[in-house]
């Protein structure tokens, strides 16, 4: 039986993740995730969890390297898709040694584990995904954005820590590629969102603060960042669909790809789209926070994916007025089961 690791099962893209696995494929999904991790996006694979059915939770912290160590010499997985991460840019200005430690050393320490396994075992010839992320191309001034968009082989410019550790994770997945011939394969995934997207993420701030407002929560005011940013989207289940055929069609040790959405505007549009969609839309004032800007912003973040693309024949398939009703409907359903909400 196939084996898969998927580190972060708990967040929104791992969970998708064991979903489209579970769906397409016959393999046994290993999740990754820390006694304390919520389970909220994995509430509906607990039952199988608890029959071990296809899906097992495996408690290890990336700060851990004995835990790590143990997992991949128990479990062998034929594939491994390192998602675990301090994922939020504007909290790593004010946790910017946690957000190094986890998301660089973290990798580091699960890229050892491997390491050692394979030393150990000469016939362990795993396939690993390391997810970097589009922010480490960071601040691009629009003279210098390519036309076509961001390609693979643009420079490094982060714009925060976080993208600094996401610069950091990438070339660990390539140095041990090189290095060690371990088949490690690296993605720079622009935004991809949809149901079960952290609220801390601008998207879906504003999807719950609308799906709040029209349960009469909260005063009908959305609070904003920036909204002059361009981001371009896909849907985190077109995300998992791309991560899978990354490991399955023909993996090659040390590439690293583009992967991003085909519907790209301004944050300020897509806060009117999902506007546009609520039953309050005439109440609806936008105003702004200054607690939620950054102090730098990658603000041009337009993805040239026709690498990964022309590789893998992967191309995106929801619509970006889908993706958005989709995370509008997930908040809605969120505020009618009661529960408490920080208003952020």
């Amino acid at each position: 039986m196939v084996k898969a690791l998927i580190t972060g099962i708990t967040g929104m893209v791992g969970s998708h993740l064991a979903d489209f696995l579970l769906e397409n494929t016959n393999w046994n999904i290993y999740g990754v995730c820390r006694w304390r991790s919520p389970l909220d996006n994995v509430e509906h694979l607990l039952d199988r969890v608890n029959k071990k059915e296809r899906v097992f939770f495996e408690y290890a912290d990336l700060n851990d390297s004995i835990s790590l160590i143990k997992i991949i010499n128990d479990i062998k997985p034929d594939y491994i898709f390192h998602l675990a991460a301090q994922s939020y840019p504007l909290t790593s200005f004010t946790a910017p040694i946690d957000t190094l430690n986890t998301n660089i050393l973290g990798t580091c320490r699960l890229l050892e584990a491997i390491r050692i396994e394979m030393r150990n075992d000469k016939n362990y010839k795993p396939v690993v995904h390391v997810c970097a992320s589009s922010e480490v191309f960071g601040k691009i001034p629009a003279e210098k954005k390519p036309k076509s968009g961001i390609h693979e082989e643009c420079s490094f410019h982060p714009a925060s820590p976080y993208a600094i550790s996401k610069v950091g994770t990438d070339l660990l997945g390539r140095y041990y590629a090189e290095a060690y011939g371990i088949t490690v394969i690296t993605t720079r995934m622009f935004t991809h969102t949809g149901p079960r997207r952290g609220d801390v993420f601008h998207e879906s701030t504003f999807a719950k603060q609308i799906a709040m407002i029209e349960a009469g929560m909260i005063e009908p005011n959305v609070m904003v960042g920036n909204l002059k940013s361009l981001r371009t989207y896909a849907d985190v289940r077109d995300a998992v669909r791309a991560y899978y055929m990354l490991v399955t069609v023909n993996p090659i040790a040390g590439e690293y790809y583009n992967i991003g959405g085909a519907y790209t505007c301004e944050v300020g549009d897509t806060l009117n789209t999902l506007i546009s969609f609520s039953t309050k839309k005439e109440k609806i004032k936008i105003v702004t926070d200054s607690e939620r800007l950054r102090l730098i912003d990658a603000d041009l973040q337009v993805p040239d994916c026709r690498k990964f693309k022309m590789h893998t024949g992967w191309e995106p398939e929801i619509s970006f007025e889908t993706t958005m009703h989709d995370l509008l409907d997930y908040w809605r359903s969120r505020v009618k089961k009661g529960t408490h909400l920080l208003t952020r």
